[in-house]
């Protein structure tokens, strides 16, 4: 396992955890929110357009008006830059985060530009779903095991990227991993990741997941 960098360790210590009650910890971006629609109103504003041929960014955002693939080192930093107070909230997060926080505590552990990280909150707050919220970088496999040895109950990951499912369920086996992706054109384009306990792409199923495990745990 990999050393927590010292920016993230201190928002993982500033944390107050429950030992006893399970734990949910849920990435954001194309979990909580809508990411890549508000991508596309981004790239929009500035001439572009993203081919979603396949997972991921690289090489599949083109110029409108060539069509050629357009390569912007900055392009994610200037996405959340200009977007992060804006981005829509998933279909059924937030009210799922409500039910299931009567039984768990939740934490959101999201990727993004630490200068965002109030944004971030807000955005996340306006759309019902106020929690801790620690910004990370790299693999998630190092803070949600630094999380989940904290905790004596079940303990839950969410997050569309398979790299961060697959360092989790190496890193912390006993989590249950859920792989999930909001937006329906994405969910096609790949496979469960490998170290995922489930694939769940609709929160109200991830409610009964949890829920039932939670219970039968």
């Amino acid at each position: 396992m990999s050393k927590i960098e010292p920016h993230i360790m201190s928002q993982l210590e500033a944390l107050t955890l429950e030992p006893t009650r399970p734990l949910i910890v849920t990435d954001a971006d194309e979990v909580l929110l809508k990411f890549m629609q508000r991508v596309e109103v981004y790239l929009e504003s500035i001439g572009l357009w993203i081919d979603l041929k396949n997972f991921g960014l690289t090489n599949n955002i083109k110029s409108r008006e060539t069509n050629e693939p357009v390569q912007i080192p900055t392009l994610i930093d200037d996405f959340f830059a200009a977007e992060t107070p804006h981005i829509e909230a998933a279909d059924g997060a937030a009210d799922t985060l409500a039910a299931l926080s009567a039984h768990a505590q939740i934490i959101v552990l999201t990727n993004l530009p630490g200068d965002h990280k109030q944004a971030r909150i807000d955005n996340l707050k306006g759309h019902g779903m106020n929690y801790p919220v620690v910004v990370n970088s790299g693999l998630k496999g190092p803070p949600v095991k630094w999380l989940a040895d904290k905790v004596e109950a079940p303990v839950f990951f969410l997050d569309d990227i398979p790299h961060n499912i697959n360092s989790v369920a190496e890193d912390a086996p006993h989590v249950h991993c859920i792989h999930f992706i909001a937006d329906p054109r994405l969910q096609k384009l790949i496979g469960k990741a490998d170290g995922a306990t489930a694939r769940i792409d609709v929160w109200a199923e991830v409610h009964d997941y949890i829920a039932g495990h939670i219970t039968a745990d």
